[in-house]
């Protein structure tokens, strides 16, 4: 087994890897998320808006979660109706919330914000974020990563194969992924504060998200901690043959099996019955540390 790589540490947050599984709720503060939960829904003020997603997010730290994950814009394909966002309009939906959120969560608990324009990204970290998730792994906004840099917070970089030449689903999230570590290295953020998503659903189609699931433990040798979003994607439709809303085992069981392949962040919808899944997990995985860990 490989060594868990050295903990990521920074302001007064720190992320011991390989003693448990982190759980990252997501807030979406969109009207039109694929999951079907997006908080920006039509015909609601803004201060109404920002009380249910204070009120969500303090919900999911209450089942569980470690960290919130806050995004305005919609990662679906524009082959499925999504339209690209302004940084202004996105920068709109998501600082108000931002904000409210760092004001009332507990101080140990970071804010993700999920965006890949540096502007927005920099306005969230402003507002109490303390980590960028990048769906594009630097890929989009050549500003992002001296940004992330410059401000000395982790960074989630995702493999998004959308549009990019395929050969073989592993050994094209490999490339995608160690390309974004380089682009991270290069922009100068440190090693150990930089993150790996796999992106299920973002490139990888239908039954490939299965095979890179399977096979989830052979990413572990690049050397940084994994964030596996899984949660109501496609692929558990397709095998299930349910809708967005009924994908609640099937995202278990997905949650599941990558903990037991290495996974270090579960990124989740449902955090209070996904918090169970973890801790017996941890439990089987980690030999009893990763549950001994959730009950100190």
């Amino acid at each position: 087994m490989l060594t868990p790589p050295a903990p990521t540490r920074w302001g007064r947050y720190s992320l011991e890897w390989g003693q448990r599984t982190y759980i990252m709720g997501i807030v979406n503060v969109t009207p039109d998320s694929f999951s079907r939960d997006g908080i920006a829904t039509a015909g609601l003020s803004q201060a109404e808006i920002i009380e249910l997603a204070v009120e969500k997010g303090l919900r999911m730290v209450a089942e569980g979660a470690d960290m919130l994950d806050i995004g305005g814009e919609s990662t679906r394909p524009a082959t499925e109706g999504a339209e690209p966002l302004s940084a202004e309009v996105e920068r709109e939906r998501v600082i108000p919330v931002i904000t409210a959120l760092a004001q009332a969560l507990p101080p140990h608990i970071p804010i993700s914000i999920d965006t890949h324009k540096a502007s927005v990204a920099g306005a969230g970290l402003d507002a109490g974020a303390a980590i960028v998730n990048d769906i594009w792994g630097l890929h989009a906004d050549p500003a992002l990563g001296p940004l992330v840099a410059e401000r000395g917070v982790p960074l989630v970089a995702m493999s998004n194969l959308r549009g990019q030449p395929r050969h073989e689903p592993l050994a094209d999230v490999t490339r995608a992924l160690a390309g974004s570590v380089q682009r991270a290295l290069d922009a100068g953020i440190p090693w150990e504060n930089i993150l790996l998503d796999p992106g299920f659903g973002f490139g990888l189609v239908g039954e490939e998200n299965l095979r890179v699931l399977a096979q989830l433990s052979e990413l572990r040798a690049l050397g940084r901690p994994l964030l596996v979003g899984t949660s109501r994607k496609s692929h558990i439709g397709l095998v299930l043959g349910t809708p967005v809303e009924d994908r609640l085992e099937g995202t278990a069981a997905t949650v599941a099996l990558a903990i037991a392949q290495g996974a270090d962040i579960v990124r989740v919808h449902d955090v209070r019955q996904m918090a169970r899944v973890v801790h017996m997990s941890d439990a089987i995985v980690r030999g009893w540390r990763g549950y001994q860990q959730r009950k100190q």
